[in-house]
């Protein structure tokens, strides 16, 4: 087997998810991936040990950081900043979420790494962009990717309130995204031996994810209105409940193809008769009403009974999962959706797998997330910088 970017240095100066997610993913396509952190360690790392004790290990900072080495710099101090620029001599991809502001306070931004790496990748990713009246404002997931996007507007119930998304899940759709632009870069780049800019944001990879609702605001410049479980559009493009508190999804678009088979699995010949669900605009219009029926027909019975139900009519469907369920899924573990790091301090860590395969590739978690300062004396080593300073550097606080 053979990994996909071996040979390929990454420098990684960000905090936080998404970009250290990507980060992560490049690493389990065999790229050296070096994450600076600032003293005491990256912000995400700083939040865990606040909540668990420092020198914690959390298995979501393993998810997003496995396969690296760390260095520890003082951005704010001179010296810590050359210490970068050493490493950003000899770098494939060098990728970051700092600010604009930062980038050029710190003299980290396009035009500044390609003086000392002409070739690479520079691959900044932030939550509204480098450029714009929100350039330098501050921004997490639940903010840009979620709120910013319409996101949150148009999810759950529209008899509820907006929802709050999961942690990190903005952020880490945020890094399929970069990694995608990155790797296509790196593609121009093989054909023109030029170093190529990225630019990832979190708002704009939110509104990709709602192009349906956006597209169509863009065509008749009106808010669709929010889905409810008691008048859904189309009764079999809903969710339910079961007698044993389980709820399960059904998704037919085509109702009137499935409406037959539905309606006999209920044993309501009368329904499949009825001249208001004869038609889809039928549906839509008075499936509404028999709402309260189907929520009492599937109260009747429990998760197991429906399951049985639902596979031998035919119909599209699916539990909703709990998360301890999706992860003893059969069909996830045999496509190796999981994979352990095994970690000197604490044993096993199993963690979620790259989300794609390439055959005859080796897409594979190639180690823990580091330390703080973990590697800080080995890479400095192996990139020429003399044992005496980089020691003194460590006592003045400029290293760690």
């Amino acid at each position: 087997m053979n990994a996909p970017l071996e040979g390929i240095r990454v420098l990684e100066v960000a905090s936080w998810l998404a970009a250290p997610s990507c980060a992560a993913l490049l690493a389990d396509m065999g790229a050296e991936v070096i994450k600076v952190e600032p003293p005491g360690g990256d912000s995400y790392r700083k939040l865990y040990d606040s909540l668990l004790g420092e020198g914690s290990v959390h298995p979501c900072f393993q998810f997003d950081n496995r396969g690296k080495r760390g260095v520890c710099i003082n951005l704010e101090d001179p010296e810590g900043l050359e210490m970068v620029r050493t490493l950003a001599k000899d770098v494939d991809i060098f990728l970051t979420n700092l600010t604009q502001a930062r980038l050029e306070r710190y003299q980290l931004t396009d035009a500044d790494i390609k003086v000392l790496s002409p070739g690479a990748i520079y691959a900044v990713l932030s939550g509204y962009g480098t450029k714009g009246p929100d350039s330098d404002r501050q921004a997490f997931d639940q903010t840009a990717f979620w709120a910013r996007s319409g996101a949150m507007a148009m999810f759950g119930d529209r008899d509820d309130g907006p929802l709050l998304s999961r942690g990190g899940y903005g952020d880490r759709v945020t890094a399929l995204n970069l990694l995608a632009a990155i790797l296509a870069a790196m593609r121009i780049k093989d054909k023109t031996g030029e170093g190529q800019y990225v630019e990832v944001t979190l708002q704009r990879t939110g509104v990709w994810a709602m192009a349906s609702d956006v597209t169509t605001a863009l065509y008749d410049r009106v808010d669709a209105d929010k889905t409810s479980q008691k008048a859904p559009g189309n009764p079999i493009w809903n969710y339910y409940r079961t007698a044993d508190d389980r709820w399960f999804a059904m998704v037919m678009p085509f109702a009137l193809h499935y409406w037959p088979k539905f309606c006999a699995m209920l044993d309501r010949d009368d329904w499949a008769s009825d001249e208001r669900f004869q038609t889809t605009l039928g549906l839509m219009e008075h499936g509404p009403s028999i709402i309260p029926e189907l929520n009492d027909l599937f109260a009747s019975q429990n998760l197991q009974y429906w399951r049985e139900q639902l596979d031998n009519a035919g119909l599209i469907w699916e539990p909703i999962s709990l998360v301890t369920e999706v992860i003893e899924d059969p069909a996830l573990r045999e496509r190796g959706a999981f994979s352990v790091i095994a970690h000197e301090r604490v044993g096993a860590i199993e963690v979620v797998s790259a989300p794609f395969e390439i055959r005859n590739a080796d897409v594979e978690v190639r180690g823990p997330a580091p330390d703080v300062g973990q590697h800080t004396r080995e890479v400095f080593e192996e990139f020429g910088v003399d044992v005496g300073k980089v020691e003194s550097m460590i006592e003045r606080g400029v290293l760690q």
